[in-house]
């Protein structure tokens, strides 16, 4: 039986692997910090996403918004690190609109040692569960 969250994990799961490969490399260039937003941006995306289906496999009914879905999964013992998913939401909006790139450097740090870290910690909850 196919089941959503488990297609939906599958994407995600190539997007983390990606993510990851950006992740790794420490000194980059514009271009490279570039490829990082959007690997970023797309992981997280996926990440809320991924987190909604597999709720509503588990029989939860909800708003299905980034924020919502991430609370839920933490309310409901899933999780323990929605925060940090929560602040990786509001980085990505953040660099979404930094075009000078001086606010990526101010959150770069944010981003490689909390939400990277809670993107790998549901990517392996998720791993466990499928």
């Amino acid at each position: 039986m196919d089941v959503r969250w488990k297609q939906r994990f599958q994407n995600y799961e190539k997007a983390f692997f990606r993510l990851k490969e950006a992740i790794d490399k420490e000194e980059l260039n514009e271009l490279e910090r570039n490829g990082l937003i959007q690997r970023f941006e797309f992981t997280l995306d996926l990440a809320w996403k991924v987190l909604k289906d597999f709720l509503e496999e588990k029989g939860f009914v909800f708003k299905p918004s980034p924020k919502d879905t991430l609370r839920m999964a933490q309310q409901g013992e899933y999780i323990d690190y929605a925060q940090e998913l929560i602040d990786g939401l509001d980085i990505r909006n953040t660099l979404s609109h930094d075009y000078s790139g001086e606010k990526f450097i101010r959150l770069e740090a944010v981003l490689r040692q909390e939400t990277y870290i809670a993107l790998e910690k549901l990517y392996q909850f998720l791993s466990g569960e499928n």
